[in-house]
C-alpha cells in the first residue's frame, strides 16, 4: 500500500493496526515519470549532506528497527519515509556501511556545479582544460567506488582503466575540439567544448565500468519476480539508457548557461568584474542542476524492461520450459 493511501495526522504514531510500508520501495509510484521524478528529487536533495552523523544513525535505528518487524513508538508513517530516505542517502544498500560524503547522490548536485561551472569557466587553456577534466574524472571515479555494488564489487583496476581512459577522451576531445573552434567556429562554440568532453567521458566511463555486465549479462526476471537467467542484450540496452541520462543530465547545466555567458562577454559588465565569471557560472550551473539531476535520473524506470522477443533465445526456451508468463522481462537498469 503507497503512503498516499493512508491517512495520518501529524501526531499518528505506528500501532499493530496501522498497515505497514514496504520501506524497500520508493514511496512513489516509479511506474510513472512523475513517482520516479519525485523519488529522486528525494534522493538528490543536497540538504541531506547537512545531516549530523547522530540525524543519520537515529535514521538508520528507525529504519532497521521497522525492517525487522518491530514497531517505532512515536514515528508517524511520514516520519518512517523521512528517515527511510535520510537512510538511503548515507549508507550503502548492500553493505550497510556509511557511504564516503561527496560518492553520496546528495551530493551531486553542489559537487557537479562546482566543478562544472569552473570547467566553463576556464576552458581557453590548456592546463585549465587538463585539471579540469582530470578533477572532474576524479569526481566521477570516487562516485563510482562509492556506489559500487556490494554483490558484485568492480575490481580496482577496472576502476582504474575506466578512468584513465575516461579522462583520456575527456581531455582529448577538449582539447581537439578547443583547437578547432579557435580557429574555424564563433566563441559560442568554444563555450560548448566542456559539454562535448563530458558527454564523450561518460560514453566512455560508464560502458567501461560496467564491462563485466556486457560480457556476461544481467539478471532478468518475468513480471512474477521469478529470475530467468542473465541477459547481455539487456546489460546493453541498460547502459545505453545510463548513458543517454547522464549526457541528458548534464546538458542543461552545461548548455543553456554558455547562451547567458555568451550575451554577457558581449557586454560590459564582467570586463568590469571579471572576478563574477565563475560565480556567475557555477550559479547558473547549480539552478539548472537542481532540476535536471533528478528529472533526467527519472526518464527511465529503474525497474526497466525488454520484449522476450528481444533477450537470447536460450532465456526464451528457458521461459517455456519453466511455464513463465509474459511478453516482457525485467532488469535493473543501475544508475
Amino acid at each position: 500500500m503507497s503512503a498516499a493511501e493512508v491517512e495520518v495526522t501529524t501526531t499518528e504514531v505506528q500501532t499493530p493496526s496501522t498497515p505497514r510500508l514496504n520501506l524497500n520501495e520508493p514511496k512513489w509510484d516509479q511506474s510513472t515519470y512523475v513517482g520516479r521524478a519525485k523519488h529522486f528529487f528525494t534522493v538528490t536533495n543536497p540538504l541531506n549532506l547537512l545531516l549530523s552523523s547522530k540525524d543519520l544513525d537515529e535514521a538508520k535505528r528507525i529504519v532497521t528497527t521497522y525492517k525487522q518487524g518491530h514497531s517505532v513508538p512515536g514515528v508517524d508513517v511520514e516520519a518512517l519515509w523521512r528517515a527511510k530516505y535520510r537512510y538511503d542517502s548515507a549508507f550503502h544498500p548492500d553493505t550497510g556501511e556509511k557511504m564516503f560524503l561527496i560518492g553520496r547522490m546528495s551530493a551531486q548536485v553542489p559537487m557537479n556545479m562546482t566543478i562544472t561551472g569552473c570547467m566553463m569557466t576556464f576552458y581557453k587553456t590548456t592546463p585549465a582544460v587538463l585539471f579540469w577534466q582530470w578533477i572532474n574524472q576524479s569526481f566521477n571515479a570516487i562516485v563510482n567506488y562509492t556506489n559500487r555494488s556490494g554483490d558484485s564489487p568492480i575490481p580496482l583496476s577496472q576502476l582504474g582503466l575506466s578512468y584513465v581512459l575516461a579522462t583520456s577522451g575527456a581531455i582529448g576531445t577538449a582539447m581537439g575540439l578547443n583547437s578547432l573552434v579557435k580557429k574555424r567556429a564563433p566563441p559560442l562554440l568554444g563555450r560548448l567544448v566542456p559539454f562535448a568532453a563530458v558527454a564523450a567521458a561518460n560514453c566512455i566511463n560508464i560502458p567501461m565500468m560496467r564491462m563485466r555486465e556486457i560480457r556476461l549479462g544481467i539478471p532478468v526476471f518475468d513480471e512474477d519476480g521469478n529470475r530467468i537467467g542473465d541477459s547481455r542484450k539487456a546489460a546493453k540496452v541498460a547502459i545505453a539508457q545510463v548513458v543517454l541520462s547522464r549526457v541528458m543530465m548534464a546538458a542543461p547545466g552545461m548548455v543553456l548557461p554558455t547562451f547567458f555567458m555568451n550575451r554577457l562577454d558581449k557586454g560590459t559588465f564582467l570586463k568590469r568584474f571579471p572576478w563574477t565569471n565563475a560565480p556567475i557560472q557555477v550559479g547558473l550551473v547549480g539552478l539548472a542542476l537542481v532540476f535536471a539531476t533528478p528529472m533526467c535520473c527519472a526518464l527511465f524506470p529503474q525497474k526497466s524492461s525488454l520484449a522476450v522477443r528481444s533477450v537470447e533465445s536460450d532465456l526464451q526456451e528457458e521461459m517455456k520450459k519453466r511455464g513463465l508468463k509474459g511478453d516482457r522481462v525485467y532488469f535493473n537498469k543501475g544508475l
